[in-house]
């Protein structure tokens, strides 16, 4: 993307300087013991929250998980709410809030579902050696979460979270946003609008990386009609090519016609086709019929897209639609589109940030933090507050194979990343 790389040989981290430098002040210091004193209670309370399958469309659980954190963020000083989303089939959204007129004022954003369903055999928190634990949604990002909970708990341990503006916010949907987003997503974007700073708890790729650019993400759907006949009729004028070659034309052409733009990827999640058909789009799974000698009817594939603008998004889509315009002999082809996220751009203000991240890093010894490469990293809810407010994404647990029944989190690296986050939130409400 030449705006980013422009960006960053324009904006280098030498022209950036941060408040308070490298160095730890006194009430800097207590934060970190506060941090060390609460480990040990932080990762069994990640064991906790891990132990209660929160699948996206297991409402119940979603808000159960909800209120262990509801109440935890209680005991801390923090006003919370939880704002239903049955509107749009999902469980709701959980909110934590301080209020205040110190300093920036900063939004911290997770979320509490995971894409384990209820009915996934990957259900439990279980030490694989003395730093490591398969988790589901350990990683992705029930530990995001708890970092968030445990930085302001050693804040407020301190006396420190006074007078200023912390916006907690964890979506129940993060996984499979509920539709239309202007309702599932309003809360979120209005508490970007009230917001300075936004910080995304999503994975950490490591303690020298942090992500001031994301890609978008959009659905796309084809479906595609044909005449049901006798296999021996297909390629003739009466019947044509039926549904699935009509349809292995188009994602060919996709593949031929689409692919290669650089920051952006499609990829055909689900493929479906014959004679009869029963697609259950909300829960990504269907059925199909149909035999070796009879012609197709029907086939859908279900997909998504990733962008890093706009524009890109939109240029996708029209090659796109002319693609599956162009059918072949007595088919047809509908394609639709979903918005999901859209793009969050690198900015000036979002290296600001980092650079202040980078600041603490060095602080505590972790290092220098530089922008993460947006091609590795997927969509996240920090996308729909960065027209309003910096942004800075990354800031959550490590581990490994998110999104898999081999999911980890690193327990070894859950009091710095705590520590990180604290000193980071600390330094930004007392600018």
């Amino acid at each position: 993307m030449k705006n980013f790389l422009l960006l960053l040989l324009l904006v280098s981290f030498g022209n950036l300087t941060a408040s308070y430098g490298q160095k730890l002040n006194r009430t800097e210091k207590k934060i970190l013991k506060s941090v060390e004193a609460n480990n040990i209670e932080a990762i069994e309370f990640l064991k906790e929250v891990v132990n209660i399958n929160s699948g996206t469309m297991n409402h119940e659980g979603v808000k159960e998980v909800g209120k262990v954190f509801g109440d935890a963020f209680e005991q801390i000083g923090f006003n919370t709410s939880w704002i239903d989303m049955s509107e749009v089939n999902r469980a709701g959204h959980l909110f934590a809030e301080i209020k205040g007129n110190r300093g920036k004022r900063v939004l911290l954003i997770g979320h509490l579902d995971t894409v384990f369903e209820a009915d996934s055999p990957f259900q439990e928190f279980t030490m694989v050696n003395d730093s490591i634990a398969h988790a589901p949604g350990g990683n992705d990002m029930k530990g995001g979460n708890v970092i968030i909970l445990y930085a302001l708990k050693a804040l407020a341990d301190n006396g420190l979270l006074n007078d200023g503006q912390i916006i907690a916010a964890f979506t129940g949907d993060e996984e499979a946003t509920g539709k239309p987003l202007s309702i599932s997503r309003k809360p979120l974007i209005d508490a970007g609008k009230r917001s300075d700073i936004a910080l995304g708890f999503e994975n950490s790729t490591g303690y020298n990386e942090a992500t001031i650019t994301r890609r978008g993400s959009s659905d796309w759907k084809v479906e595609t009609s044909g005449i049901r006949a006798h296999s021996s009729e297909i390629f003739s004028d009466r019947v044509g090519a039926g549904a699935i070659f009509e349809m292995s034309r188009i994602i060919n052409e996709f593949y031929n016609k689409v692919k290669g733009e650089e920051f952006l990827t499609f990829n055909p999640g689900i493929l479906l086709g014959g004679t009869q058909m029963n697609y259950q789009q909300e829960l990504s799974k269907g059925d199909v019929f149909g035999k070796s000698n009879v012609v197709a009817q029907t086939a859908v594939v279900y997909g998504g897209l990733r962008f890093i603008s706009e524009e890109q998004k939109e240029n996708a889509r029209a090659k796109m639609r002319e693609i599956a315009a162009n059918n072949l002999p007595n088919t047809s082809a509908k394609i639709s589109f979903i918005d999901s996220y859209p793009a969050m751009a690198p900015t000036e203000g979002n290296m600001a940030v980092l650079e202040e991240l980078s600041q603490v890093s060095q602080a505590l010894g972790q290092g220098k933090v530089e922008p993460y490469d947006p091609l590795k990293r997927g969509a996240a809810d920090v996308s729909f507050v960065a027209a309003y407010t910096d942004c800075l994404d990354g800031l959550g647990a490590m581990g490994d194979f998110g999104h898999t029944p081999q999911e980890t989190v690193n327990l070894n690296t859950f009091e710095n990343l705590t520590k990180r986050a604290a000193l980071l939130i600390y330094r930004l409400i007392n600018q």
